[in-house]
């Protein structure tokens, strides 16, 4: 299997499972622009900002440590944390979990990071990896499931992964 970098963001929030960077990679305008209405709609926090008015484009994203990211992934105090520490995630930091994934603002992500860092902790990032593109495939139809998701998004099966 080979590692694509720009995938694996620190916080063990894997990319090859994120919505947005499959949309840009697929060209979904129409996506895009659905997911940048219901982001926008989210009420704002301390971690995420008034997102209104929310673009498409404001969306697209190559990966977490792509050059073109997501309005969600540029401004990551996680990352900062990180880079600050010397390390390359949350998995190897002795801290973990901390104020800033006990503050994570969007529930799913907090969970998943919470299951994911203890996971690639232990079993290295290629292991980790893995895992995490195994459990978001439908055990319906072996479509590619996305984090957040109910339901497959190609067979319409109820899931739950996160």
């Amino acid at each position: 299997m080979e590692i694509q970098a720009e995938r694996i963001a620190p916080c063990g929030l894997y990319c090859g499972m994120c919505r947005l960077l499959h949309a840009t990679q697929d060209d979904d305008q129409t996506l895009l622009e659905r997911l940048a209405r219901i982001y926008a709609r989210r009420p704002p926090t301390r971690r995420l900002p008034e997102m209104a008015p929310l673009t498409a484009d404001d969306l697209l994203c190559d990966g977490y440590q792509s050059t073109r990211r997501s309005v969600l992934c540029r401004e990551c105090s996680i990352r900062e944390c990180a880079q600050q520490k010397g390390l390359g995630g949350c998995h190897l930091c002795p801290d973990f979990p901390c104020p800033l994934i006990d503050e994570f603002p969007v529930p799913v992500g907090k969970r998943v990071i919470l299951r994911a860092i203890p996971y690639w902790r232990e079993h290295g990032t290629e292991q980790w990896i893995m895992a995490e593109e195994k459990r978001y495939e439908c055990s319906a139809c072996g479509g590619r499931l996305y984090r957040g998701a109910q339901r497959c998004p190609h067979c319409k099966s109820p899931v739950d992964v996160d």
